[in-house]
């Protein structure tokens, strides 16, 4: 299956700290792909590297075979990678609706627009007159990720979608996620609630301290239960 994203032997360093040590790993075209792991293990840091807004020092990231070196995140954004980063990071003085208008892009007969990022999440229809920084944490991540799809990317990056929401919306983030899989959006999704994450994936890596320390299948690791106690904590 050929690769939308490939990552190979990146080292990325926040001043002299060495975060990244030699991380490989790929995302076939189609696919949803995991990366796990504790707090510190670097995982946002990838997801910086990837967007070139913290650029790896050594080692390449290929999209649809093109390297992404040097090309601005904006760039990075147009090539058709979208991003629903830790945090939200919405426009907060802007209303629902105008926070997925300015971000829109596709022409006639793109998949999604504002109208099906309403019909994905019936909650944000109801507010789409409310400014973003009023809404609950849910919302706010149900923007953030329809913000994202009204771009109309290839591949979608999501760092910590499940991160401090409620059990109920983070089952509602899991009904999108298995959504787009059926759609078949690649997606790389970076987790920290690992039964939502296994339940959707269909390759999973483990990242322990900088370092990918097990791949394989979510049937796999479900049985590996010594990757599971020493790196994931269950």
């Amino acid at each position: 299956m050929t690769a939308h994203l490939e990552v190979r032997e990146i080292h990325t360093y926040y001043g002299s700290s060495h975060i990244l040590q030699g991380i490989s790993l790929s995302v076939p075209r189609g696919s949803v792909v995991a990366l796990l792991g504790r707090n510190g293990a670097g995982k946002t840091t990838l997801i910086r590297s990837i967007m070139n807004l913290t650029p790896p020092r050594r080692g390449e990231i290929l999209f649809h075979g093109r390297p992404l070196a040097g090309a601005p995140p904006e760039g990075i954004a147009r090539l058709g990678i979208g991003l629903v980063p830790q945090g939200h990071r919405i426009f907060r003085s802007l209303t629902v609706e105008e926070n997925l208008a300015v971000i829109a892009r596709g022409g006639a007969g793109s998949r999604w627009t504002p109208d099906t990022a309403f019909q994905l999440f019936p909650r944000l229809r109801e507010r789409r007159a409310q400014l973003a920084g009023t809404l609950s944490g849910g919302e706010q991540q149900m923007l953030a990720i329809a913000r994202a799809l009204v771009a109309n990317p290839e591949l979608l990056l999501m760092d910590e979608p499940s991160e401090g929401l409620a059990p109920q919306i983070v089952r509602e983030v899991g009904r999108v996620m298995e959504q787009l899989k059926a759609e078949g959006l690649s997606t790389f999704l970076v987790e920290q609630h690992i039964r939502s994450a296994l339940r959707v994936a269909d390759y999973v890596y483990v990242m322990s301290r900088g370092q990918i320390v097990y791949e394989g299948t979510p049937s796999d690791l479900r049985a590996r239960q010594e990757v599971l106690h020493q790196h994931l904590g269950v």
